[in-house]
């Protein structure tokens, strides 16, 4: 009997291979349907619970608050105690928060229920794709990336459908509830199939104070941001702003002088990883904000009901579902600054298309003139996009920091978004009760999507200047590399090369 392969040598045509991507899959999907498919059940969320806007945003929000505050531990709690074992951990208690949150009898429980959600998804997003890049011959970890990206993002789109479906069925409970025997089916799979991996020199303490104030200081600018179009700029507001300030200028102080930081400065050295990250931050803030607003508009404004508005974004589904592994495959090939580039704008032009989406009742002519150019474009852009932004995150560090980098970008992606939703409704001048009138929802959003949409245009400025595809001969110096993103990683600095 062939002995099983070892970490770092499995085949995606393998067997094994298969029931890694099915099990990182699956855990991904779990956190990433949630975070998308909570849009479309919101205003049926607030009818039933009696809420206003302020508490639609701090639904989505609170599980974003703590998934981008304590994924960066959950990426170093990979690293030191198994890849695999975390991730479990991670499943477990995602579930477990997602059957409180199914039934919680008021806002304030749901909203403490999608706060412990994210703790769980700080744990199990960045295992997902550490076990991809840690479990993979190098030869295959682009096009594996590039097949987790691509089912993935189905989770993600699939999310509006799948919710719809379950809001105008059995109820938007039940949105929560489907984790629980996703949990059930992805726990037994990844303990029998997947092999374990740890970071052999993961040392030292973790950095509980640097998440702690990381997590604090999103908490003190989100609940500014919110609170700010009821309160105005009232002394609470006001201090939860500068207090949100001061301790993320703490956090960064302190990661800056601690011996094992959660976010270490050294591995913004590699321009590469650090503009990537800026580009993950504009393409996840446009996204958040994005499918945020756009469930609601297509509910109150053009009068879909929750599973119409769920299956008008089903296209962006589809082509995620069909090209994403080939967009990974082009990425290593081209190299990664076209695709970042040329990514960004193809979305931000869906984007703005979306803004002909008006009152009246849905229609097949009214879908095909207005939604569905807006989401083919938009979809394409997430193609283009997404498989080679993770490849050549990963692509900046060594395997061996893996979970470290995963964590980084999770939390740059996780952090846009939560500042997006927060801030949007503000900019745009959404009142507390905007999602219950028609035209005023439909106002406000008319201006908040050329706001996506120039988030997206300055990511894409980003990546085409800071980004550089290197010729084919150097490419080919550095085959690893090659095979991630089609570019070269900067010199590892020496304390990385001991590590």
């Amino acid at each position: 009997m062939a002995a099983a392969p070892a970490p770092g040598e499995i085949r995606v045509a393998s067997s094994v291979g298969r029931w890694v991507v099915l099990t990182t899959v699956l855990g991904s999907s779990m956190a990433m349907l949630d975070s998308t498919v909570i849009n479309v059940a919101l205003p049926r969320i607030g009818e039933d619970l009696g809420t206003g806007m302020a508490a639609l945003q701090w639904t989505v929000n609170a599980y974003m608050l703590t998934l981008a505050g304590l994924i960066l531990l959950g990426g170093a709690l990979g690293d030191r105690y198994g890849r695999r074992r975390v991730f479990v951990v991670g499943v477990v208690w995602f579930a477990g928060a997602s059957l409180l949150c199914g039934i919680a009898p008021d806002a304030g429980v749901l909203v403490a229920a999608r706060a412990l959600q994210g703790v769980g998804g700080a744990l199990l997003t960045p295992g997902s794709l550490a076990l991809i890049q840690a479990s993979f011959h190098p030869d295959d970890r682009a096009r594996a990336v590039g097949l987790w990206s691509g089912f993935g993002g189905v989770g993600a789109a699939v999310g509006p459908f799948v919710g719809g479906w379950l809001v105008d069925g059995p109820g938007w409970r039940w949105v929560f509830l489907l984790n629980v025997p996703l949990a059930a089916l992805c726990v037994p799979v990844a303990l029998r199939h997947v092999p374990e991996s740890r970071d052999p020199a993961a040392h030292g303490r973790f950095d509980v104070l640097g998440a702690a104030l990381g997590a604090l200081a999103l908490a003190g600018v989100t609940y500014a941001l919110i609170e700010a179009p009821g309160r105005g700029a009232s002394p609470v507001v006001i201090g939860s702003a500068l207090g949100g300030l001061l301790l993320g200028a703490a956090f960064v102080a302190v990661e800056r002088r601690r011996a094992d930081p959660m976010l270490p400065p050294s591995v913004f050295r590699s321009r590469l990883f650090t503009s990537v990250n800026l580009v993950t931050f504009c393409v996840y803030a446009a996204l958040g904000g994005f499918f945020f607003l756009s469930a609601i508009q297509l509910q109150v404004v053009a009068g879909y009901s929750a599973l119409g508005a769920g299956t008008a974004l089903l296209p962006t589904t589809v082509l995620m579902l069909l090209f994403s592994a080939w967009s990974g495959e082009l990425g290593r090939r081209i190299g990664p600054r076209i695709p970042l580039t040329a990514g960004p704008l193809l979305a931000a032009a869906g984007m703005l298309l979306m803004l002909r989406v008006g009152p009246g009742s849905p229609s097949v002519g009214s879908y095909a003139g207005e939604v569905l150019p807006a989401v083919l474009v938009l979809g394409a852009g997430l193609v283009v996009v997404v498989a080679p932004l993770t490849a050549t995150v990963l692509a900046a560090v060594d395997a061996g920091r893996s979970g470290l980098a995963s964590g980084i970008n999770n939390a740059a992606a996780r952090a846009a978004g939560l500042i997006a939703v927060a801030a949007l409704p503000l900019l745009a001048g959404m009142g507390p009760e905007a999602y219950r009138d028609a035209d005023e929802f439909a106002a406000t959003f008319r201006r908040a999507m050329p706001m996506c949409a120039g988030l997206l245009v300055v990511g894409a400025v980003i990546a085409w200047w800071t980004v550089r595809t290197p010729p084919a001969a150097v490419r080919d110096e550095r085959p690893e590399c090659a095979v991630h993103c089609g570019a070269v990683a900067p010199p590892l600095e020496p304390e990385h090369r001991e590590r």
